[in-house]
């Protein structure tokens, strides 16, 4: 019996895949449990229209997410921090910058999205990778100025 996959199971497949299953596993464990519906041609249809809002969806996000890397690449993020002969006491770390960033410029960035490999230690300019997409990543500048 061909059955389409509502969740991901287990030893035959992930959401959405279309599988040849025997009937007495289909009726009396996969539609039992809402984990599968038959493979009848209107669920098939309705199956590939949701694969295509998901792509479609999926290309609007990235498409923002471009949009998005044009603006950050254009910003300056300015801290102010507390400094002895050109080092910080303490360090700036990606939460700051994301504050820095929704305070001076509006744009809300997740703190776990800024590719910061170590905090920043000293005074200056130090460029700060953005993770936006899967394929898409934008960069901030963040100027450390001493107080």
């Amino acid at each position: 019996m061909k059955v389409i996959l509502l969740k991901d199971v287990k030893g035959q497949g992930k959401k959405g895949e279309v599988k040849n299953v025997s009937l007495g596993y289909a009726r009396n464990y996969l539609l039992k449990n809402n984990l599968a519906v038959e493979a009848t041609p209107g669920n098939l249809k309705q199956l590939d229209a949701q694969k295509r809002q998901q792509k479609e969806q999926a290309k609007e996000e990235q498409q923002q997410a471009e949009m998005l890397k044009e603006k950050l690449d254009k910003i300056t993020v300015e801290i102010k921090a507390k400094a002895g002969e050109g080092r910080l006491f303490g360090s700036i770390t990606s939460k700051q910058i994301a504050e820095a960033l929704q305070k001076e410029h509006g744009i809300k960035v997740d703190r776990r999205k800024l590719e910061l490999e170590q905090p920043i230690k000293a005074l200056g300019y130090t460029n700060v990778p953005v993770k936006l997409h899967p394929h898409v990543t934008g960069t901030i500048k963040v100027h450390v100025v001493e107080k």
